[in-house]
């Protein structure tokens, strides 16, 4: 892989790390090529059960790479915005990787999440955020809007009224307001990142990925299904699980008062 994103692959978890720490894991082109690219080798890696998205150095992501936009803010107004439709529009199956593939994701998050760095952290299934961890949408303060599915996840995480203040003040707000607002799950101190972090891949990469596959699917889906929609999936997804050797594992387990060895399929 690219030196903008390193990928790292043990154990059936996959350690995808933002590396610009020279510029707080801006996002560059390369990165945002790479991180597509792993992320749809990950989907269809059946020995990988688990994914940390982490960044390099002492932050998450600080965003777009705001310098490198001064070369295009010289440009004719038609062509900065072709040009940024182009760059966004390359971001989109990579959101719509994450959220489609069925394997949990981790969200690493210390020190900056600003802007593009923030949607991704919303779009990670789980979030575990340092203590010295702060949050902003940032967009505003550059006079554009945000990206990255941010506007989807933030009304449905926050409320509308919130995600309102959130993106169109862009004020920063640290760890425990961003667990106060549901954006994380865990405020840990930053000494204790990668134990928390580690402890938190193992056990769901330990655990019946096509069950937790399926309930990661189930409850995005929750959010535009019907309650008849929602019941219907739930029979449907509840069946399949029943089909699995994780299944016959798991229930043999509880009655035989052990712990279950989970085999991912």
């Amino acid at each position: 892989m690219s030196d903008h994103l390193l990928f790292e692959k043990e154990d059936g978890i996959a350690t995808l790390t933002m590396n610009r720490p020279e510029s707080r894991n801006a996002l560059s082109i390369e990165m945002r090529r790479k991180l597509y690219e792993a992320v749809v080798d990950i989907e269809t890696d059946d020995d990988i059960r688990c994914v940390i998205i982490k960044g390099a150095g002492d932050h998450f992501m600080a965003g777009g790479d705001v310098i490198s936009f001064g070369e295009i803010a010289k440009k004719e107004a038609d062509a900065r915005r072709k040009e940024f439709e182009a760059r966004i529009h390359g971001l989109h199956p990579t959101m719509v990787t994450m959220r489609r593939m069925r394997k949990p994701i981790i969200g690493s998050v210390q020190g900056a999440a600003a802007g593009f760095g923030l949607s991704l952290a919303m779009a990670c299934d789980l979030v575990i955020a340092a203590d010295n961890a702060f949050f902003t949408l940032a967009y505003i303060n550059i006079a554009t809007t945000p990206d990255g599915s941010g506007t989807y996840s933030l009304p449905r995480m926050v409320g509308l009224k919130k995600a309102m203040e959130i993106a169109m003040l862009g004020d920063r707000f640290d760890a425990e307001e961003a667990f106060r607002l549901g954006l994380v799950n865990k405020v840990v101190p930053v000494a204790d990142m990668e134990m928390e972090i580690n402890q938190l891949a193992r056990r769901l990469a330990n655990g019946p990925t096509v069950a937790i596959g399926r309930t990661k699917q189930m409850l995005h889906a929750s959010l535009n299904n019907s309650l008849e929609e929602q019941l219907n999936s739930e029979a449907e997804n509840f069946a399949a699980c029943s089909a699995t050797e994780d299944w016959v594992e798991g229930v043999t387990a509880f009655g035989e008062k052990r712990k279950p060895e989970f085999k991912g399929r």
